[in-house]
């Protein structure tokens, strides 16, 4: 009877041991930093801003919607060349840096045009991390955060 009472306690606490493994680690931890979208000047506009990762495991940004626009697609920007993405990868310990000049969130046909000073929602579509929604704050036409 000691015996069996004996391995019962060590098979529940490997278990738990194994449970709280899991619950620790392998996990995203996004943070959104720097969001911004600069005043449109047409029926199109962009939203950029940093997801930092201080979790064990990546995630990845599969879309974005938003009551600004129907039409939200993000985009990556290689050799100065525009073209939309089905999703971005955000790494454990890294960071997915959405720029001007590089790869960012794009509004075609936008049901009004915010103005310097409002604040446009966007919901944030992870595969892992589910939904995070943030406000971009309409900056002037022409900001650039990393030129200043």
């Amino acid at each position: 009877m000691k015996r069996r009472t004996a391995l019962a306690g060590v098979l529940a606490l490997t278990a738990a041991t194994a449970l709280a493994g899991c619950s620790s680690s392998g996990e995203p931890d996004l943070k959104i930093v720097g969001a911004y979208l600069p005043q449109p000047v047409s029926d199109m506009a962009a939203g950029f801003l940093v997801v930092q990762n201080t979790g064990d495991a990546g995630d990845r940004l599969t879309s974005v919607t938003s009551p600004l626009s129907d039409d939200v697609t993000i985009h990556e920007t290689k050799n100065q060349k525009m073209r939309k993405v089905s999703s971005f990868d955000v790494p454990a310990g890294g960071e997915l840096d959405l720029e001007r000049g590089g790869n960012h969130i794009m509004f075609m046909k936008l049901k009004q045009k915010p103005q310097q000073g409002e604040k446009v929602s966007v919901e944030l579509h992870f595969e892992k991390a589910g939904l995070i929604t943030v406000d971009l704050p309409v900056k002037e036409t022409t900001h650039n955060p990393k030129k200043q």
